[in-house]
């Protein structure tokens, strides 16, 4: 009777704490967080976002070897038991009886374990204990063994912010599953029992202990040999943890920056860093190693012309100065630069205590590496201000004191350069004119210094560089580049009791009748307003809308000059559609995106391809690609467009670009008072542009010029990206005529300053003088003819008779 009685309360009790436990059908349906992979285009890893990081992995790829070391740690009766181990819970209740005030000793079996980790919280109580051996034998009777282990290697927690053992595999030993060794994998499994207890880096000799206690575990159950397991306990505990670095190693933090915040909108914050997504991206390593490069030197070289600004700050070199100089903010990603502290100085070279490295703990190790800095490495460092302003340095002294934080740079010969964090800032885009693929991204010189992307965020007044498309409206509007403009004074009353303006040329200098090839060759002014006059500023508008550049251009005519703040993406966009035919491209720095399935959910590229799903080959045509792309402009006039930013290059305002060699087109940009220095310009197959300005506009610098700044590095940056590719000339589109006339008056000639221009069906050089902007009547040859002077032209339609 006492035994029913007390069974009767037992039951009552189990009943009353269990009642309403979850149904473990739900782990059919499980989907464990998994973290976001994103690979550049050739499938480098360039980061990885995760809440927990976890790879989740089907227990068929997991080798034999780890899940008898996990069994010999946690189960070894796992394939033989019903959920609970009956022996294991009476050897446990012995030891909690005769062991008081010590933490309670389990039995859970990993099936329990299981239950615990997706059903139950982790307190220590009897209560909890019960849930999870019911619990535990419920997923017994629902899901098969192998099912229930796969479950637990995924899930288990093992330290250091890894989940599952693909991912403690990787970022333990930079190893996939299944190249780990039998010491690794004996690690990894002794991690359950406590993670941070068994830490390899701050308890390390408890680590190799717990280790040692699995391997011999695992040759007492016969999974291994003794000589293996005593090999195995001798190896050192060498922990290699996997650096995800790709962005920082290609300076791409911008990129994969840029890349993360669509993914967020696209998806939400769940998916990025639970969703388990495969992101291919269409970063260029080697393009953006060539683009990071280019552009910091291109910044630096600017910013040392203004001479030295002093050090980053002069501290008090105490006792050790390791420890004051390992706690300043470290510029990872702008190596091989590196900071440093000037221990002494002389007049021939000062000696430097170099940033200390920080230990796997994450702490300033004690290494304590030092250099020197010659004469030579600070002979571009004329002070900026004060009473050595401009004065060559002769002395190593005059530089660097004591104390002075600074940044240095390694030579070939064992020595350092001084060097400053430039003051002057930029960005760069290079993209695929045909698929608008961005290939390199630069959003400034160091994203560790400023997260704030200049290619895509910044809206700057592109100058100059935005003629080309008011170029490209007038000749889709019947216009022909040797069209003649009269490059004169010009008042326009911009109404609104608005003083009147004066459009004038860089230089202040007026040139007379000019063709719109010389024109946009060297960048005249007051040519491009008034062909904007004659047009319509909504037709410019139109055109700009068009290529992307401006979503809603204002009407006013010094809008036409680029006045208008755009961004560095959408530049380099408009002239790839320029480049490729008139087709429009929406950038993207994504491919392809996959869920953790494998299953495509979203695919950059909508070009249809014809026959690619027959089943079978039966002799039919091969498959084509249909590009269903927006036509924007006339192919004729594209290239008509591209013929002439070749001619800035060959005659024009970037004729320093001449000495590559090689098929490009482009076009100089400089804002008024010289705050932004722009190129953007193309090969037949790669499109590029940048801009260089102070992220607060002020004056760069007097006579400071897109051709002398910005298409300088464009130049460097192509000779690398086009250095193993043969020259290919642009693409003429069939039904233009090709016709020898004089590059600046527009008539026919022949002999050493004619020129090959591209005219349409129906058009053809003029016989005689038609001048926009200069009075006279229409003539037959398609222009306003020349008549009158060329002197100030009032508002209005622009004299276009």
């Amino acid at each position: 009777m006492l035994f029913l009685v007390g069974g009767s309360f037992v039951a009552l009790y189990v009943w009353a704490n269990t009642r309403d436990l979850p149904d473990t059908a739900a782990l059919k349906d499980y989907e464990p967080p998994v973290m976001t992979r994103v690979h550049a285009g050739d499938g480098t890893l360039l980061a990885e976002y995760a809440r927990q990081r976890r790879l989740y992995l089907p227990i068929e790829v997991v080798p034999p070897l780890l899940t008898h070391a996990f069994m010999s740690a946690e189960d070894n009766d796992f394939y033989n038991h019903i959920g609970i181990d009956p022996k294991g819970v009476l050897r446990a209740a012995l030891s909690n009886l005769t062991h008081h005030g010590r933490r309670p000793q389990g039995a859970s079996t990993i099936t329990q374990q299981v239950a615990k980790n997706f059903f139950l919280a982790p307190d220590q109580s009897y209560v909890r204990k019960i849930k999870e051996a019911i619990l535990a034998l419920r997923i017994e009777q629902t899901y098969p063994k192998d099912k229930i282990l796969e479950l637990y290697l995924n899930e288990i927690y093992l330290g250091m912010g890894n989940y599952g053992v693909a991912a403690a595999a990787l970022n333990y030993f930079d190893k996939s599953v299944d190249e780990l060794s039998i010491a690794q994998c004996a690690y990894l499994a002794a991690l359950p029992k406590g993670p941070n207890n068994y830490n390899p880096i701050t308890k390390h000799d408890a680590a190799i202990e717990r280790r040692n206690w699995v391997i011999g575990q695992m040759v007492e159950n016969g999974y291994i040999t003794k000589e293996e397991g005593q090999k195995a306990q001798a190896e050192p505990l060498a922990i290699n943890p996997r650096m995800v670095n790709g962005a920082q190693t290609y300076a791409a933090n911008y990129f994969t920056e840029e890349v993360r915040r669509e993914i967020a909108e696209r998806y939400g914050e769940d998916k990025l860093y639970e969703g388990g997504l495969s992101v291919r991206t269409t970063l260029d390593p080697k393009l953006q190693r060539e683009a990071r490069a280019a552009m910091v030197e291109g910044l630096v070289r600017f910013d040392e012309r203004g001479g030295y600004r002093g050090p980053v700050k002069n501290v008090d070199l105490g006792e050790d100065w390791g420890v004051t100089l390992g706690a300043e903010k470290r510029l990872s990603d702008i190596a091989p630069w590196q900071l440093a502290i000037v221990l002494e100085s002389g007049d021939a070279s000062a000696r430097i205590g170099l940033q200390p490295p920080l230990d796997r703990s994450g702490n300033v190790s004690g290494d304590r590496p030092t250099g020197a800095v010659n004469l030579d490495g600070v002979k571009w460092a004329r002070w900026a201000s004060g009473p050595l302003r401009g004065k060559a340095v002769g002395k190593v002294s005059q530089v660097l004191k004591p104390g002075d934080v600074v940044y240095v740079e390694p030579q070939a010969d064992g020595s350092y350069r001084l060097r400053q964090i430039p003051e002057i800032s930029g960005a760069m885009v290079v993209m695929d004119p045909y698929t608008g693929r961005v290939l390199a991204m630069v959003g400034g010189f160091s994203y560790d210094q400023s997260e704030f992307n200049r290619a895509t965020q910044a809206q700057r007044q592109p100058g100059s560089s935005f003629k080309p498309f008011v170029y490209a409206a007038a000749l889709d509007s019947g216009y022909t580049p040797a069209t003649l403009v009269n490059d004169a004074p010009i008042e326009v009353n911009q109404g609104n009791g608005q003083d009147t303006w004066r459009p004038e040329n860089y230089g202040g200098k007026f040139y007379g009748p000019a063709t719109l090839r010389f024109g946009i060759e060297y960048s005249r002014n007051v040519m491009t307003v008034r062909l904007a006059q004659d047009m319509g500023m909504p037709l410019v508008a139109e055109y700009a809308r068009r290529f992307g550049v401006y979503d809603d251009l204002p009407p006013y005519l010094s809008m036409a000059l680029g006045a208008g703040g755009t961004t560095v993406m959408r530049m380099v966009a408009g002239y790839g559609m320029i480049e490729n035919g008139g087709r429009l491209i929406k950038p993207t720095l994504i491919d392809r995106i996959q869920d953790r399935w494998g299953h495509t959910i979203y695919k950059h590229d909508e070009r249809v391809c014809q026959g690619c799903n027959a089943d079978s080959w039966s002799n039919q045509d091969e498959p084509k690609l249909i590009d269903n792309a927006e036509q924007v402009l006339d192919p004729m006039t594209a290239y008509q467009v591209t013929s002439m930013l070749e001619g800035v290059i060959q005659h024009g305002t970037a004729q320093i670009l001449k000495s590559l060699n090689r098929p490009l087109a482009g076009k100089t940009g400089t804002t008024n008072d010289e705050k932004d220095a722009w190129f953007v310009g193309f090969s037949p197959d790669l499109v590029c542009g940048l801009y260089l300005g102070y992220d607060n506009p002020r004056h760069i610098g007097n006579a400071v010029t897109g051709g002398s700044l910005a298409a300088p590095i464009f130049g460097s940056f192509m000779k690398q990206a086009l250095a193993d590719k043969a020259p290919v000339p642009f693409r003429v589109p069939p039904g233009l005529k090709l016709i020898s006339i004089d590059r600046k008056s527009g008539l026919r000639a022949d002999g050493a300053s004619a020129i090959l221009e591209a005219f349409k069906p129906g058009t053809a050089p003029p016989d005689n003088y038609s001048v926009i902007g200069s009075g006279g009547g229409f003539g037959e040859s398609g222009g306003p003819q020349a008549g009158g002077g060329g002197g100030a032209v009032s508002a209005g339609t622009g004299d276009l008779y």
